[in-house]
């Protein structure tokens, strides 16, 4: 497939944003069960406001993607059957509730704050569920080999889990540091976890092959079919969509390259981090790790090998 980075920088951000999120319930949960010191207001105000902010970028971002970005409502009306609605209905759901669990860390009257454990909760709810719409999107898509996988939905909270309390760490080293270790550990088991995940992907990935062939694929029985030219339509949609084309040197090399960024260096670098106690590493981690995302993610889409592809294997 050809990955459009709008697409990109949407599952990314809203990934570690919903990770984010996830850290501040875990802190007030632990808080409220004795298991965590208690974190000050600024801390959850922060986060809720990077998260947002992560939110809102993904969210924009997407409509780079739309061919007709004032038609985009009705993406929400097929709610029934696809993931995508749903996504579409669960995402600002999620932002409205994150802008109200910030919003009652200003609340000085204290009306909003006996809210706040079930606002965590429902929030930790709907970025679980958003998680699940984000991933079915392309693991519920049978003919894309590669995505039909219960991994697919795994690797993208375990992802976004990850880079989620990596900067819950970077925050929590600035406004409450008490917070930094747990948060660290954390982000180093979520990270380990996912690298699991994501490698077993890869090696499921490896030992697919294609259910079809050019044969099936055109609907002509004959052991040798071969394609030497595209014709004279050969710049067309299909050509563009389904395919990256870039060499196989290069996606070798955003393989490499997320599977270093992602995961062995924020390791590195946390562990630095929580050994010499200063915010600066934990913000170098998360910045790593996204790198690397941006450079996953891409990689996920290109090695989605489209069943068209082996019609127009000439161009692709």
């Amino acid at each position: 497939m050809n990955p459009a980075w709008s697409v990109v920088l949407l599952t990314t951000a809203i990934g570690a944003a919903q990770g984010l999120f996830l850290a501040l319930a875990a802190a007030l949960g632990g808080a409220a069960l004795g298991w965590l010191p208690e974190a000050p207001r600024a801390f959850h105000l922060a986060g809720s406001v990077v998260a947002l902010a992560g939110l809102a970028i993904g969210l924009g971002a997407s409509f780079f993607h739309l061919g007709r970005p004032e038609r985009a409502w009705r993406t929400a009306t097929k709610w029934r059957t696809s993931w995508l609605s749903r996504e579409v209905i669960v995402l600002p759901a999620f932002m409205a509730l994150v802008f109200v669990y910030g919003a009652a860390q200003l609340d000085a009257a204290a009306v909003l704050r006996p809210a706040l454990p079930a606002l965590a909760a429902l929030g930790v709810l709907l970025a679980l569920v958003l998680f699940v719409c984000t991933g079915m999107i392309y693991a519920c898509i049978r003919f894309v080999q590669e995505w039909a996988s219960p991994l697919t939905v795994v690797n993208f909270v375990l992802l976004g889990g990850a880079s989620g309390f990596t900067l819950a760490a970077a925050l929590a080293a600035q406004f409450a540091p008490e917070l930094a270790g747990p948060a660290v550990k954390t982000a180093l088991a979520l990270t380990l976890l996912a690298f699991a995940g994501r490698f077993g992907a890869l090696a499921r990935n490896a030992r697919l092959r294609p259910k079809s062939t050019l044969a099936t694929a055109i609907g002509i029985k004959h052991p040798r079919i071969e394609q030497s030219a595209a014709g004279f339509l050969g710049g067309s949609f299909n050509t563009r969509e389904f395919f990256h084309g870039r060499t196989r040197g290069f996606v070798r090399a955003m393989k490499w390259g997320f599977l270093v960024l992602v995961f062995p260096l924020p390791l590195g670098v946390l562990a630095a981090g929580l050994a010499f106690g200063t915010a600066s590493w934990f913000v170098a981690a998360f910045a790593l790790q996204y790198l690397g995302l941006l450079a996953e993610r891409w990689y996920f889409f290109a090695e989605a090998n489209h069943p068209q592809n082996l019609y127009y294997r000439a161009t692709a």
